[in-house]
């Protein structure tokens, strides 16, 4: 079933977009089956299963971490990720700078994750906060072993690719006001801050549309969640 699924999703992915599997809820062996297949990037959302499946797993894997982060479960995350992408605080930010350099690591990859769905259960900065954080503040100086690589956010819940559209045109707006604002200032610019990770199982068409290069996909790949 998976080595199907990989090859209908990856039908429908164009070149210069990278499929993340969403792995989480999934016992090791259908990760491993994935794996057989070429995919290389999966992600995780907590702390305990992901670190698991790091220790069970091949060593040339990319783990993302997309779930969110609590501040006092950071320290089990950052030496195990190639990248965070769900740091929606600057609470989190100086936490993973932290623990960062408590293990000794050079660098980790992070998204900052943009809150623009209808749910307020959502995490995610504002597109005005995220502006002036950035703006307050020198990412190099702050948070030196973070290298911000992009946004990342998830659409409303909803059935309805207007609905999607919207909101993705809204991260989109955000990553672009990023770049020719505060960014531009401090000398980073869109090789650098590249991704933009947003589209899921059921909208990622429509996210490619609005120029996700980044896409999570869990469900269409695996199946429902294993619990």
């Amino acid at each position: 079933m998976i080595t199907e699924n990989l090859a209908k999703i990856r039908a429908t992915i164009p070149d210069g977009v990278t499929l993340v599997a969403v792995s989480k809820f999934h016992p090791a062996e259908m990760i491993a089956e994935a794996y057989q297949c070429g995919q290389r990037i999966f992600a995780e959302s907590r702390e305990n299963e992901f670190r698991a499946k790091v220790e069970q797993l091949p060593q040339d894997i990319e783990w993302h971490f997309i779930g969110h982060l609590q501040t006092n479960k950071v320290k089990q995350v950052v030496p195990y990720a190639s990248m965070i992408q769900s740091i929606d605080s600057e609470r989190l930010l100086d936490e993973i700078e932290k623990q960062m350099q408590k293990v000794g690591r050079t660098c980790i990859d992070g998204l900052l994750q943009l809150h623009v769905a209808q749910e307020e259960t959502k995490s995610g900065f504002l597109p005005d906060e995220i502006m002036t954080l950035l703006t307050d503040n020198r990412i190099a100086e702050r948070w030196p072993h973070i290298r911000l690589r992009g946004v990342m956010g998830m659409a409303s819940f909803v059935d309805d690719p207007d609905q999607w559209r919207k909101e993705f045109r809204q991260i989109k707006a955000c990553y672009q006001a990023l770049l020719e604002g505060p960014l531009k200032a401090q000398g980073i610019d869109a090789q650098q801050f590249s991704v933009l990770s947003y589209g899921m199982s059921e909208d990622y068409p429509v996210a490619i549309q609005e120029g996700s290069n980044m896409v999570r996909i869990g469900t269409s790949i695996f199946g429902p969640r294993v619990y």
